[in-house]
């Protein structure tokens, strides 16, 4: 019997979705397995994200607009990538799509994130800058892959930045404050509407940083939400 192959991530990584995870589905836990919906003949889950600005980089220069660019280039790319590199293997997509799906705790089976006080996972390589961007299910047989060892690089840090530079103070007390954060980010001039300020004083990975661009669509997304949330806390009680 022949060994396994890797994944051949080189369309993958030269695209942006650099960074890419083999699960075989047999050895994924119960709990997980339970929201994927796995349909006969499926061995295997891909776990796909991107780290640094690349992936940005090529959404910009390939013209790919709409509400959510990010996720529709995730998916063409994917879909070339199978055409061109796996044309016999069956797959689905799940993420972007409408299966809930815990990209968490996919990433934390991979290895790929450690705790942060900003409750965003922090990689030892690539900071806060970093994104789980797809899903995929297929009747491939890759060799897994192994999980990325580590530790998190905050305990060590000495007056940590992000929590001296966060203007709500959403972190004073040791844990992240959802509330301040998000009531301070409403507030009319608010520095932290389309950024984070606390994320970006980070030094782990900040050559990695996200331009600006890309910055501002991504918190504007999650503005967005907050700004709806918020909106239905209000009229809840007027339609009791």
């Amino acid at each position: 019997m022949s060994k396994a192959q890797p994944l051949p991530a080189g369309f993958l990584d030269e695209a942006g979705l650099n960074r890419q995870h083999v699960f075989d589905l047999a050895g994924l836990p119960e709990a997980v397995l339970a929201t994927l919906d796995i349909q006969a003949g499926e061995r295997q889950l891909i776990l796909l994200g991107h780290g640094g600005r690349r992936l940005w980089e090529h959404i910009r220069a390939s013209g790919t607009a709409g509400d959510d660019p990010i996720d529709d280039y995730s998916i063409q790319t994917i879909r070339r990538w199978f055409a061109q590199a796996l044309p016999e293997q069956r797959y689905r997509i799940l993420y972007p799509g409408p299966h809930l799906i815990g990209l968490q705790t996919l990433g934390a089976l991979a290895g790929w994130h450690r705790p942060s006080p900003l409750m965003i996972g922090v990689d030892t390589e690539w900071g806060s800058w970093y994104a789980y961007r797809a899903v995929v299910v297929a009747d491939t047989a890759f060799a897994p892959s192994l999980r990325q060892e580590g530790s998190s690089p905050c305990p060590s840090c000495i007056a940590p930045p992000c929590i001296r530079s966060c203007p709500a103070h959403a972190l004073d007390d040791g844990r992240f404050s959802l509330e301040a954060c998000s009531r301070y980010r409403l507030q009319p001039d608010s520095p932290c509407a389309t950024g984070c300020l606390a994320r970006q004083a980070c030094p782990v990975g900040s050559e990695h940083r996200y331009d600006e661009a890309q910055i501002r669509h991504s918190y504007a997304r999650s503005l967005a939400v907050i700004r709806q949330y918020y909106a239905n806390e209000v009229q809840a009680p007027e339609q009791k």
